[in-house]
């Protein structure tokens, strides 16, 4: 596995162990066991995980990953920790780097900004770069089609990608890399980040993407 992927996965599985299987986490409606099975059969499951993008599938893989929750939690936590199967598609080389690393930390923050966790942390710089790499995609398929503003979205050092409806008001969001995947992501209300533009185009973007 990449370091990056494996650093986060690794951090993930202790950020879980520590709490426990009834800790809340960013997730809507998640505890700490629903996102251990919603990793575990992501990357051990493939024939019930499609419905995690597709949304007539999603039944099936909601039952699925209800009968994992069901299992003993440090079995689950065991299984993510361990990386996956030989057979999954995550075992192929540079699978692993270019599906996780910004999943793992993603879900490490789910959990590290829940409830009474540890809170944001330092983010090692060369992972930094490798989510800002990953960032404009990201954007422009998480946040780019439901943004009713143009977003500029920025480095404290300097400028990022611009994302969304042309000829709509501009706000920009300031932050570091990963900060910036959170607002994305939806947990823009638990990130760090600052927010510049019309008060009315920043209340309208609100409506649909949280912000601090």
């Amino acid at each position: 596995m990449s370091n990056h992927a494996h650093a986060e996965r690794h951090r993930l599985a202790e950020l879980l162990a520590a709490a426990g299987p009834d800790a809340p986490t960013l997730c809507a409606g998640w505890s700490t066991r629903d996102l251990a099975a919603h990793l575990v059969i992501r990357e051990r499951r493939p024939d019930a995980a499609a419905g995690i993008r597709i949304g007539p599938l999603a039944g099936r893989t909601r039952r699925v990953q209800e009968s994992y929750a069901e299992r003993p939690y440090e079995e689950l936590v065991r299984l993510f920790r361990s990386g996956p199967p030989v057979l999954s598609l995550f075992s192929l080389p540079g699978a692993d780097e270019a599906a996780n690393t910004v999943e793992y930390y993603v879900h490490a923050e789910d959990v590290a900004r829940a409830g009474d966790g540890p809170g944001p942390q330092p983010v090692p710089p060369g992972r930094a770069e490798a989510l800002w790499r990953r960032l404009p995609l990201i954007a422009r398929l998480e946040a780019g089609r439901r943004s009713p503003v143009r977003l500029e979205l920025s480095r404290p050092d300097g400028t990022g990608p611009t994302i969304g409806p042309a000829g709509q008001p501009t706000v920009r969001i300031t932050g570091e890399p990963g900060e910036l995947l959170l607002f994305v992501y939806g947990r823009g209300a638990r990130a760090e980040l600052t927010v510049d533009g019309d008060p009315d185009a920043v209340e309208a973007l609100r409506h649909v993407l949280p912000l601090p």
